[in-house]
């Protein structure tokens, strides 16, 4: 057995090494549970996305989580567009794309997070 002093000295050495590895452990047995609900919380995003919002983003944009593969508006998979963009958009217009005027501000909201949220990955 070494002496107390020595002990200290080792554990104080080989203790640090040890705490990255369990913090990495932790996060991610905490993201595995975040997962499914964050997909989850896409779906009302999705569903606007590919047909519920009319006429359907996907009919104009490329999105790859949304099979989407539409070829008149810009790939949004490309542009990485921020909520905000896309709620401004979508409420506004941009080009020859319409203002969206018949979604809800919850709707809107729904669709901004889905499509920052995925859009790229």
């Amino acid at each position: 057995m070494p002496h107390p002093s020595r002990a200290r000295r080792l554990r104080a050495r080989t203790a640090p090494a040890a705490l990255p590895v369990l913090a990495l452990a932790a996060l991610a047995l905490a993201a595995s549970f975040a997962l499914p609900a964050r997909a989850a919380d896409a779906e009302p995003g999705r569903q606007l996305f590919t047909a519920e919002a009319m006429p359907p983003c996907a009919l104009c944009h490329t999105l790859a989580d949304a099979e989407a593969t539409g070829t008149v508006g810009p790939s949004l998979d490309d542009l990485k567009p921020s909520a905000d963009q896309v709620r401004a958009a979508v409420t506004r217009g941009v080009g020859v794309m319409p203002p969206y005027e018949d979604l809800s501000t919850e709707q809107v909201d729904a669709l901004a997070a889905y499509v920052s949220g995925v859009a790229g990955r």
